[in-house]
């Protein structure tokens, strides 16, 4: 992926608290970030992960600014009823991804 990775994790609310603490860690470095986060069905191939989710995962990223923790719709209903919260961030389409998508940023209060 060039300058990115991807990581799976076994929850959406997991995977959010791993991409809250990258983004704090590399501020000290003045490294700033950017992150996608979806959830969905994967394929594994031997080390790799690959399948539609993967892709939307990447399409998420892509959209997100500087410091910026993306989500889309399915990881925010997937959260319902945690102390995370979001800020709209709007609908998308996506190369590769069919239909529009609502997206979410994390905002500065999540725990």
């Amino acid at each position: 992926m060039g300058d990115g990775f991807v990581a799976t994790f076994d929850s959406p609310s997991r995977t959010i608290e791993c991409a809250l603490a990258i983004r704090e860690a590399l501020k000290e470095s003045n490294i700033v970030v950017r992150i996608g986060i979806h959830t969905g069905e994967i394929e594994v191939r031997g080390n790799d992960v690959a399948g539609m989710a993967v892709h939307i995962c990447a399409r998420v990223s892509a959209l997100a600014g500087p410091g910026q923790v993306l989500v889309s719709s399915t990881v925010k209903d997937s959260v319902v009823g945690s102390n995370i919260e979001f800020e709209e961030h709007g609908e998308h389409e996506m190369k590769g991804v069919p239909g529009k998508w609502r997206l979410f940023a994390l905002t500065d209060k999540c725990p």
